[in-house]
């Protein structure tokens, strides 16, 4: 962590602010998108809900039709004298018990084209053991299997009620399950039962109340009080139990809910549950998320759509940050180039009020920078000047006693021609030394001004002295500032008188 911020740290300000907005961007990209897809799945679950809740209301009212029919059926049944003789009369002669039989076929078949059911079997078993079915196909196997099933027990515990159950396909010899209503028969006003009333459906035919509700990831399960699923569209699940459903079924029902999100099946699911009581069933519709969000939300689409937002906003911040920091970087440039003694680097004022300001503030340095270089340069000058001007001022008092005393001496003598040439040579030197005010000489001029005061020196010090110049040709046009041997010369010759040296050497 410390290394990253480290190598954050050391970066330039266009890769900082461009970094800092690329994570921006990202985020607020990518937050987003989660938000708005979490709030459209909500608003999705809520209004699927709503829609679906009023399919359930429609499935519950074709089913409330099919139980009516039934109802009618028994009452139909229940109130027919020829039926109950049939089922209540003992065996007579072979012909009372024709007319009897044919008399109640004929009222079945008239109570079942009246209520219009042609796809319900119905069925009747009698106290005294006779039966009638409208259809074989709904129930192949002996009548005496239902009278001992658990449908015709329930149905005489609660005589005054339809029951309704699953028929599996072990039961009746028969090949597709069927929903079956049992209707314990008595005459009205006494409880003595005296047959039951059978009602069967197919499933395939009991799910066209619901079928086309239904669709990929959009289920409807019929669900018993002991989680059997009695009716699906899903037909690989009749007959098997889910626990999980029912619980979910009840918990819906009971607290009243809209619909509840809970995994099953493997898949995480919503549910939507209405009991019917004319049934005992429960009615759940189960909605896959995954099918049906799948459909609403085109999760590729929504990838590219925010690929292509994302890339085109850091590329407009691209080219922004970098328009905005150019002035800066070039300020930074220039800045840098001081340090390598360009003075004169002046920065171009434009861009945004801040860069506008640093580059005001760069130029007025430069210029008060250049100022002070420029005082410092004469104030050098004139302090070389006044050195040099000591200096000259220091050589004559002195110079000029010895080199007068020395004079004398050669005119006492009555060397008048040395004593005319040393003159000549004082005042050559004192012409070139305190008459020219120029600040540097050539090597050659400075070389002419060294012999002559060599020559007034050795009038002084006697010929002993040897001194032997050392200058290569190509050098005496070169400036020097004046008088810059003369100090070494006349130190040697001061060497001279104190440690008896016989012989200078410059070069």
């Amino acid at each position: 962590m410390g290394a990253w911020t480290r190598r954050f740290t050391e970066q330039s300000l266009f890769n900082k602010m461009f970094m800092v907005t690329v994570l921006s961007i990202l985020s607020v990209t990518v937050l987003t998108t989660w938000v708005t897809v979490q709030m459209s799945q909500k608003l999705f679950v809520q209004t699927f809900s709503i829609t679906n809740s009023k399919i359930i209301e429609q499935i519950k009212n074709g089913l409330e039709s099919f139980h009516y029919a039934n109802v009618n059926i028994a009452i139909n049944v229940a109130q027919s004298g020829a039926i109950k003789s049939f089922l209540t009369e003992p065996d007579a002669d072979s012909l009372s018990n024709y007319k009897s039989y044919y008399s109640m076929v004929d009222q079945m078949k008239r109570i079942q084209s009246g209520n219009g059911t042609k796809n319900i079997g119905i069925a009747v078993l009698g106290a005294n053991n006779r039966s009638y079915i409208s259809d074989r196909t709904y129930w192949y196997s002996p009548m005496e299997e239902l009278l001992h099933s658990s449908f015709t027990q329930n149905a005489w515990k609660q005589p005054g009620k339809i029951g309704y159950s699953l028929i599996g396909e072990d039961m009746g010899d028969t090949t597709e399950p069927r929903i079956l209503a049992a209707k314990a028969l008595n005459a009205p006003g006494e409880k003595e039962i005296y047959g039951t009333l059978y009602m069967m459906i197919k499933e395939s035919d009991f799910r066209n109340v619901y079928a086309s509700f239904t669709s990929a990831g959009n289920d409807v399960m019929i669900v018993d009080t002991t989680g059997t699923i009695v009716s699906s569209n899903r037909s690989e699940l009749i007959g098997t139990k889910s626990v999980p459903l029912l619980e979910s079924a009840e918990h819906i029902t009971q607290q009243g809910l809209a619909n509840q999100e809970l995994k099953m099946f493997g898949k995480d699911v919503i549910a939507l549950a209405d009991y019917l009581p004319m049934f005992d069933f429960y009615i759940v519709n189960v909605i896959d998320k995954e099918s049906t969000l799948g459909h609403m939300l085109n999760r590729k689409a929504i990838f590219l759509i925010v690929a292509a937002i994302a890339a085109t906003a850091l590329l407009l911040v691209y080219i922004f940050t970098r328009r905005v920091t150019k002035s800066m970087r070039t300020l930074v440039k220039k800045m840098s180039n001081v340090t390598k003694k360009n003075f004169h680097n002046y920065m171009a004022v434009g861009g945004s009020y801040e860069t506008r300001e640093l580059s005001n503030a760069f130029n007025y340095m430069l210029d008060e920078l250049n100022d002070y270089l420029k005082r410092l340069v004469e104030t050098q000058n004139e302090q070389r000047r006044a050195e040099l001007a000591a200096l000259q001022q220091q050589i004559n008092p002195h110079f000029l006693y010895n080199t007068l005393a020395s004079v004398n001496i050669l005119v006492q003598r009555g060397s008048k021609e040395k004593a005319t040439e040393t003159i000549h040579a004082l005042i050559s030197l004192l012409q070139n030394t305190i008459s020219n005010v120029k600040e540097t000489i050539s090597v050659k001029e400075e070389l002419v001004n060294l012999k002559h005061y060599v020559f007034i020196n050795q009038i002084r010090y006697g010929d002993g002295i040897k001194v032997d110049y050392f200058v290569p040709p190509d050098c005496m046009a070169a400036q020097v500032p004046k008088l810059i041997l003369q100090p070494f010369m006349e130190n040697a010759f001061f060497m001279l008188s104190t440690k008896r040296i016989a012989a200078i050497s410059m070069s």
